[in-house]
């Protein structure tokens, strides 16, 4: 069983044109700090002043600690200049419909239902029941960073993302019934060019409707939020703010790597692949960014090269280890490169809102010494390891399109 409870107090936006200014990426969603206070000079009324202030500063030489003091006080008070912007409005008791399209794919929109999801459905060795299934490892000092935030500021805005099954469709049929019978209550488009929608639901019996349907979903799936999730049962509230999707309308877009060599490690990179990999030459024009499972794109400055996982380097019943992010960090980081720590500061992960080609750029630059690429999970992938009681490899799933923060934000005590 699955619970959305309705949002007590709300903030949301007042209209679409404030949506446009109040929208931002989600904090993990940057390269770098520097990019943050990039966007906040084109967005400055955006609620990465209130996500991530640390950037919130007049030069790029003044951005700070995102966990000190000042940086905390700095939150606050942009918080507080938030709550009286006329761009917002208090809303009470609701759930909202939530349509995601990207460009292209105009017929087959990512929607969802959001609200506050009930912590203690949260799988956890001590709960090895909860509904709600994390297939992540936890920083905690990430988390507790996310949690601080949450707890001076009063207001919860980093959405989870949850996929459920939906193996009937009735979820999907709901919500998309949901949206032709009225237009949305605000709209607005992101940096890629994907459109979000929002359908704030305040009736009452809407609401159970949608509450009941979701109550037969055996489970779900964290797609994107574990450090999110994990900073609300740290505060020990009852509830985190969060959209549940139907699986079927998710898409999981590459997740891929930059990594740091010095000069003989790089030289000898192609030899050291060969015991656990068939190599051959990319014969394909321009970058290779893979798309099928088990083909593994690397770059070394010279050029691009197809990488196979040979018999025997993972066991495919297995279905952490068949997930090729974990097969590179096997055989490639901690084999071939002694980078046994996936959080090693060498390795840099890039996520989907950079291709290949940048890769390249980045190396031909000589910014580092190779990129890897590789094919995206698939959502079969995915729910086989929550279904296993796997963790993901880290940085495996890239999900798009994602969800735009400051549209629909909860007030905590």
């Amino acid at each position: 069983m699955i619970t959305l409870d309705p949002i007590a107090h709300a903030l949301v936006a007042a209209d679409s044109t404030a949506a446009d200014a109040l929208g931002a990426p989600n904090y993990d969603e940057f390269q770098s700090d520097r990019e943050v206070w990039a966007l906040l000079r084109q967005r400055p009324f955006s609620v990465l002043r209130v996500t991530m202030p640390h950037c919130d500063v007049r030069t790029p030489e003044d951005i700070g600690d995102e966990g000190s003091k000042a940086t905390l006080a700095r939150a606050v008070a942009n918080m507080a200049r938030l709550m009286n912007d006329p761009m917002v409005r208090k809303a009470r008791d609701i759930v909202w419909v939530y349509e995601i399209t990207r460009p292209g794919n105009a017929d087959r929109p990512q929607i969802g239902l959001g609200g506050l999801a009930v912590t203690k459905e949260i799988r956890t060795p001590d709960n090895p029941s909860g509904p709600v299934i994390r297939n992540e490892g936890i920083r905690e000092e990430k988390a507790r960073g996310r949690a601080t935030l949450t707890q001076v500021t009063h207001a919860d805005m980093g959405t989870v993302n949850l996929a459920v099954d939906d193996a009937h469709g009735e979820f999907l049929a709901a919500l998309r019934a949901h949206t032709e019978t009225a237009p949305p209550s605000f709209e607005t488009q992101d940096e890629g060019g994907n459109r979000h929608r929002v359908w704030l639901v305040a009736d009452r019996s809407a609401i159970d409707r949608f509450r009941a349907i979701l109550a037969r979903e055996p489970r779900a799936y964290v797609a994107d939020g574990n450090h999110r999730s994990a900073a609300a049962a740290m505060l020990g509230y009852a509830h985190y703010l969060a959209v549940v999707f139907p699986a079927s309308t998710m898409t999981i877009a590459p997740y891929n790597r930059l990594i740091e060599l010095d000069a003989d490690t790089r030289r000898g990179l192609l030899e050291s692949m060969g015991e656990a990999f068939d190599v051959e030459r990319y014969a394909g024009a321009g970058a290779f960014q893979p798309s099928a499972t088990h083909e593994i794109g690397l770059y070394d400055g010279s050029a691009w090269w197809m990488l196979r996982p040979r018999t025997g380097t993972f066991d495919p019943a297995d279905a952490a280890q068949d997930v090729d992010a974990d097969i590179v960090q096997r055989q490639i980081m901690d084999r071939c490169l002694g980078l046994s720590d996936a959080r090693d500061g060498r390795i840099t992960y890039v996520g989907a809102n950079r291709d290949a080609e940048w890769l390249q750029e980045r190396v031909d630059a000589g910014d580092f010494g190779c990129a890897i690429t590789l094919p995206p999970v698939t959502m079969q992938q995915f729910i086989q390891v929550c279904l296993q009681n796997r963790l993901m490899p880290p940085k495996s799933t890239w999900f798009v399109p994602k969800i735009r923060s400051g549209l629909v934000m909860a007030m905590v005590e």
